[in-house]
């Protein structure tokens, strides 16, 4: 055992035991009740603060009454004067960074991290890795090489702050003593093309000794791809024999996993995460346990919105001693960047409250309800994987759109777009079978085509490197950018053709 991974092992152990403790409920809500009492104290003398007259507020239900839900489009004009160099407008001082994120519904968007958020970003993943450690009893992963997928390190500056990727921002905060672990180089990392870069990542990564591997699945999958393209068809486990784990997040995994698996030529331990711009909110704290871990303990007070409340007017607000197993709710976030009533888009499901552990669903704007049915992203991936498990095949990517209107008249029906690696035995059957399973899933949709509303979904088959050029025309092509798995409208479909 080398040095590093002897001294990681008991301070894993510490990690893991200091999670436990404050994972215990009455303890999690007692640090949520304090995260937001300190939110509030220090928020007070800001201009939102004082917009909101947060001096005022003495508890939870004054702050839903003094801080209404809003999504970016709404902070954006306390985000613009920051950017014009203003300080003390979200938080006090200005923030150390803004992180660059790519928006729904407009541009992009730029969310503060400030001198007390981003440790939260940094001790987060860190303790997901220890956690992962101390639970599998091997902390070699740090005496090899490890590779992050990320955007380019290289920042600039907007009204004095600097601005850029969080993958790239937290990058320059990786401790010095993993510093010689990593890849790929600093030069290869501030490469924007990605393509460009994938190829320099491949030609850098090939001989090493890499231990762990962190990206976005589909991004993951494709660099499998290009390693397996330069080796004459190797699996990734005989390139790396010594590769240990998988962290991923951004996308449901489950739709990757064979895929993966069969590109690195067997399992392997992985570790899921919940990071966004906003906040680094849950992480993988057990080896065999259902669900991510709530980070309560970290800067950021959450709320919970019933999924179908969203968009109403007045949406019932749910701290967390309020949630129940089994809902889907939009998560909202106020926190020590800035955040106030911050609807990041999420939704989520617990399936643990003893202690928090929920899933992440999928996202609000990310849904089909063209007639009703409201079917969200956890629906189809799961209707989907039912079908490779029964059928066969290798599902590359897909997303699904709504067919309101179909030249030869038929009756309206979801359209999914499924790029093929490799097709089932038969696609016919395929697409009996997530349709079957998918209104097993969601009574609306069951309910809309047994009236002879919707017919039944109908597939189409694209080749397998159909959203690799998609989103490659939209200039998105790798980094963190996702497809999105469901549209209410057509404008994905029409560009796939």
């Amino acid at each position: 055992m080398k040095i590093k991974s002897f001294l990681a092992r008991p301070y894993a152990a510490y990690v893991r035991s200091k999670v436990t403790r404050e994972s215990v409920p009455e303890t999690a809500l007692g640090h949520q009740t304090d995260i937001l009492q300190d939110l509030i104290k220090k928020g007070q003398t800001t201009v939102f603060g004082k917009d909101h007259h947060l001096a005022e507020v003495v508890d939870y239900n004054a702050f839903k009454s003094a801080v209404p839900l809003r999504d970016y489009e709404a902070l954006k004009p306390y985000i613009d004067r920051i950017q014009e160099g203003k300080d003390n407008i979200l938080w006090p001082g200005k923030p150390l960074y803004l992180a660059k994120t790519s928006g729904t519904t407009s541009g992009a968007k730029y969310i503060p991290i400030t001198k007390d958020s981003i440790p939260n970003h940094i001790d987060s993943a860190r303790n997901a890795l220890l956690c992962y450690a101390a639970n599998s009893g091997n902390a070699q992963f740090v005496d090899g090489k490890m590779i992050f997928l990320s955007g380019s390190p290289e920042l600039e500056r907007i009204g004095g702050i600097p601005t850029g990727r969080l993958s790239g921002i937290v990058n320059h905060f990786i401790p010095a003593y993993l510093r010689t672990n990593q890849l790929p180089s600093y030069a290869t990392n501030c490469i924007e093309d990605w393509e460009e870069k994938l190829g320099r990542i491949v030609d850098e990564t090939i001989g090493q000794d890499m231990r762990l591997i962190s990206g976005i699945p589909p991004w993951m999958q494709m660099y499998f791809d290009w390693l397996q393209e330069r080796s004459g068809g190797k699996k990734i486990k005989e390139l790396f024999p010594n590769l240990q784990v998988l962290v991923h997040g951004g996308v449901a995994f489950e739709p990757y996993k064979k895929k993966l698996f069969e590109s690195l030529g067997g399992p392997i331990d992985t570790v899921e995460t919940f990071p966004a711009s906003e906040g680094f909110f849950a992480w993988q704290d057990t080896l065999d346990q259902e669900g991510l871990l709530l980070n309560t303990n970290s800067g950021i007070f959450f709320e919970f919105v019933p999924a179908g409340e969203v968009f109403s007017e007045n949406p019932t607000r749910l701290s967390l001693h309020e949630v129940k197993t089994g809902e889907n709710y939009a998560l909202i976030v106020n926190s020590n960047a800035g955040l106030w009533g911050y609807n990041t888009g999420d939704t989520v499901r617990f399936v643990s409250t003893h202690p928090y552990r929920l899933l992440v669903t999928g996202r609000i704007k990310h849904f089909i309800s063209a007639f009703g049915e409201h079917v969200i992203a956890e629906e189809v991936e799961s209707a989907l994987q039912t079908a490779v498990e029964k059928h066969g095949g290798h599902v590359v990517e897909f997303t699904v759109a709504p067919h309101i209107a179909p030249a030869d008249g038929s009756l309206p029906h979801h359209e999914w777009f499924i790029a093929f690696e490799r097709f089932p035995e038969n696609l016919s059957a395929f697409a009996q079978t997530v349709d079957d399973a998918l209104r097993q899933k969601n009574i609306y949709y069951d309910d809309l085509i047994r009236g002879g509303i919707l017919q039944t979904l109908q597939i189409r088959a694209l080749p397998p490197d159909a959203f690799i050029k998609y989103m490659r025309s939209q200039g998105k092509l790798g980094g963190q950018n996702k497809v999105p798995r469901l549209s209410n409208d057509r404008k994905i479909a029409d560009a796939l053709g």
